[in-house]
């Protein structure tokens, strides 16, 4: 093996590819495997959570009229910062369209 296949502890690196320096985080930059790490976690996570992917890809319901509910009021809370009290706040929530 030559010298570029290890990093600074003295690891081969796991791809083997010789110029990043041990996962790519040698030389302050990012090599060919410093992203491998972040995709191996995501991947794992999405593993972990894999009825609830499976549900939210398969439904037709959604969250988006709540959502959007909510920022109508945090619209409106904006708006009124400073200007009345709560119970007025309250009143053009819930009489706004």
């Amino acid at each position: 093996m030559g010298a570029g296949r290890w990093g600074r502890d003295g690891q081969a690196c796991p791809g083997g590819c010789g110029g990043c320096g041990g996962g790519g985080r040698g030389r302050g930059r990012r090599g060919a495997h410093g992203r491998s790490r972040e995709l191996r976690t995501l991947a794992s996570g999405i593993r972990r959570d894999h009825a609830a992917v499976l549900a939210a890809l398969n439904t037709t319901l959604t969250s988006g009229a709540v959502e959007g509910n909510v920022t109508r009021i945090k619209l409106l809370k904006r708006q009124m910062y400073g200007r009345a009290n709560f119970d007025l706040l309250r009143r053009r929530i819930l009489l706004s369209p």
